[in-house]
């Protein structure tokens, strides 16, 4: 341990002596750092945002069905219709439950004078989906109630395709569980938009009761699941299935049904991992640069020191240390940067136009997570360490006789 402590201050001291070479090398990698944590913030916290908009307007945490539903159920989805009553998930038992509500999909056409278009639907109860939260952004208008049963609310791009808005009364039809046909004349009570566009321009809601009468049917397709924390949706599955299985139901997590978030995240994850091999790139160029040149500066020094008896790895063990204290300088400095940067951006927040495939822009923030910063550190000593081992290498095999003429 004190040999390891004198390689340290010495190189604190060989550090401290090139002043300017160690403060571009220090520089470099902060730099490198701080873009990282920014650009790993800026998607961490797109990811969470995109997923938590999923969950809560569309998906819920975990939905209850019966099984096959998701595999066969557009094609007759009446033959997996739940039961009336829902099953009671004690409040001590399932501390994590925060809401359970029914839905019931469907499809079929909407009118309004001579358009018609074709549309998916689903019937939600309106004091439930309250819980859900503002996910479901309400545009115009307002939100589904229970005391204005034959109201819906209809997806943008739909209503903007059918011609229609607020206060405007249109036809339902749609296929009925007897394989007949139904209407309803119903009002829309408001507009809404989703974090996918292409749900907005087919999709409509409205009250579950008055879609169990078009439909001339009871139950419902969905149990959705609303829990209070998403990093729980794993242990709350083997316990809801623990419970439900035996009872024939099916428990099917999120993140089996968001398809269009599972490829956005595996697109950011490896542009993620780009920009970490660029800085990789960026640190061991620098600091191999920095110690290859400080070894040729110091060739008489390092040949002094192996005349007076230290040993090939106590040459090597020092220029590591170098290495590795650069990369702890320019690491710590780039994280606090980094901190400090996401920070401030986050308050002011970063505007950002509708992506491809999403119905709004949003304003963006930089979510730094314990683990981009723990990445972020260990990527810089690791980098760093790679980059000195061939310099250090070259200094402890050099010959003394050789070192020492250079003096001259």
């Amino acid at each position: 341990m004190r040999t390891f402590w004198l390689d340290f201050n010495l190189a604190y001291h060989n550090v401290v002596r090139q002043k300017r070479r160690s403060a571009i090398a220090v520089g470099a990698i902060a730099f490198g750092i701080t873009a990282l944590i920014l650009a790993s913030g800026f998607i961490e916290w797109t990811l969470v945002d995109f997923r938590e908009s999923t969950i809560k307007s569309q998906l819920g945490h975990l939905q209850i069905v019966r099984p096959g539903y998701h595999d066969a159920g557009k094609a007759d989805p009446y033959a997996f219709l739940l039961p009336d009553t829902m099953p009671e998930l004690e409040a001590d038992e399932f501390k994590q439950i925060r809401a359970v509500a029914p839905r019931i999909s469907f499809s079929g056409l909407i009118s309004r004078g001579e358009a018609t278009l074709s549309f998916i639907g689903d019937g939600d109860d309106p004091q439930q989906q309250e819980v859900f939260g503002d996910a479901l952004q309400i545009s115009a208008g307002r939100n589904l109630s229970a005391d204005d049963p034959y109201s819906i609310i209809v997806g943008e791009g739909l209503a903007r395709n059918l011609g229609v808005n607020v206060g405007d009364q249109v036809i339902l039809l749609a296929n009925t569980a007897s394989r007949g046909t139904n209407a309803v004349e119903v009002t829309i009570r408001g507009l809404f938009s989703t974090v996918t566009k292409s749900y907005d321009d087919s999709a409509l809601r409205m009250p579950i009761d008055t879609a169990r009468r078009l439909l001339r049917t009871q139950g419902s397709h969905t149990w959705m699941v609303l829990l209070n924390d998403t990093s729980q949706t794993d242990i709350m599955l083997a316990e809801l299935r623990e419970k439900l299985q035996k009872n024939g139901f099916e428990i099917v997590p999120w993140y089996a049904l968001a398809d269009f978030y599972n490829k956005t995240a595996s697109l950011f994850t490896k542009q993620i991992r780009g920009i970490r091999l660029i800085i990789a790139l960026i640190i061991l160029l620098s600091i191999s640069n920095t110690m290859t040149m400080s070894v040729m500066e110091r060739i008489g020094e390092i040949g002094t020191s192996m005349a007076l008896g230290v040993k090939r790895t106590g040459i090597m063990r020092l220029f590591l240390c170098e290495g590795v204290l650069l990369g702890c300088l320019g690491g710590l400095l780039g994280l606090i940067l980094g901190l400090l940067l996401a920070s401030v951006i986050s308050s002011i927040g970063i505007p950002m136009p509708p992506p491809p495939g999403m119905a709004r822009g949003y304003t963006g923030q930089i979510l730094v997570t314990w683990d981009i910063a723990l990445e972020s550190l260990v990527l810089t000593v690791a980098t760093t360490l790679a980059a000195s081992i061939y310099p250090a290498w070259r200094a402890s095999r050099m010959q003394i006789v050789d070192s020492l003429r250079h003096n001259r």
